[in-house]
């Protein structure tokens, strides 16, 4: 973890209440698909958790939805605007776990960080297939990013305005080697339960600091309880013990 002074390059909107942010400055804390950068704004008391989608040198790009004042803030923010951001949190996704054929699985704000992950799977020589999850077709956004990746992209909606109708537990493909999946944990829940084989769980969570402290993000696994900051976002599929 590292405190990064980053300033905006971009921040636009590309589907209802999402925008796409990126900040310039040093991405060198980035090491794992899947970790995140905790941003502070300007009259806010607690920062606000927001994973990363992708990173290169010296640019590092983050998807986030207008769900808040802290998010409607931030999608007001102008180009040039210098952030104060703790870069490289979190442990991200463990990419020598894949096997050959990798399904990656995203709903909603949990597709963002699978997009790196993809493209790091990809460069390695992985076939990998995605699956990606929204409410109805004004949510949708990131399709085309996926595709020029890897043509075995589905998509489905809950109301069929795009896609296939229903939940991405609807539209998995038959073979697979390992699940990486991120998004809300009724939609990780089911993902658990529908998966054939081991996998990646990121969680999303309510955080307070951010990097461990203040243990408020805890959740309960087979080995105790784990700080979701800290020693997740990204959990094995193995280790998780769903609370009813």
């Amino acid at each position: 973890m590292n405190k990064v002074l980053y300033t905006v390059g971009e921040n636009k909107k590309i589907a209802e209440n999402v925008y796409r942010m990126v900040l310039l400055g040093d991405t060198s804390e980035i090491k794992n698909p899947g970790q995140f950068v905790n941003i502070k704004l300007e009259g806010k008391y607690l920062r606000r958790p927001i994973s990363v989608c992708d990173c290169e040198e010296g640019k590092l790009t983050i998807i986030y939805k207008g769900v808040g004042h802290g998010t409607d803030q931030m999608s007001g923010l102008n180009e040039g605007t210098v952030l104060d951001v703790l870069s490289g949190l979190g442990n991200g996704y463990d990419i020598s776990e894949a096997g050959d054929c990798p399904l990656l699985i995203g709903g909603g704000v949990g597709v963002p960080p699978l997009y790196k992950l993809a493209k790091e799977l990809v460069k390695q020589g992985k076939k990998v297939s995605v699956v990606l999850g929204f409410n109805t077709a004004s949510d949708v956004f990131y399709v085309d990013e996926f595709k020029a990746l890897t043509p075995d992209v589905f998509v489905s909606t809950v109301d069929g305005s795009y896609g296939k109708k229903g939940f991405v537990t609807d539209i998995l493909p038959e073979n697979y080697s390992f699940v990486y999946t991120c998004g809300p944990e009724p939609m990780l829940k089911a993902v658990y339960k529908a998966s054939k084989t081991s996998g990646q769980f990121s969680f999303e969570a309510r955080m307070g600091c951010g990097f461990g402290a203040c243990m408020g993000c805890s959740c309960k696994t087979i080995t105790g309880y784990k700080r979701i900051c800290k020693d997740g976002p990204v959990m094995k599929k193995e280790e998780i013990l769903w609370e009813d």
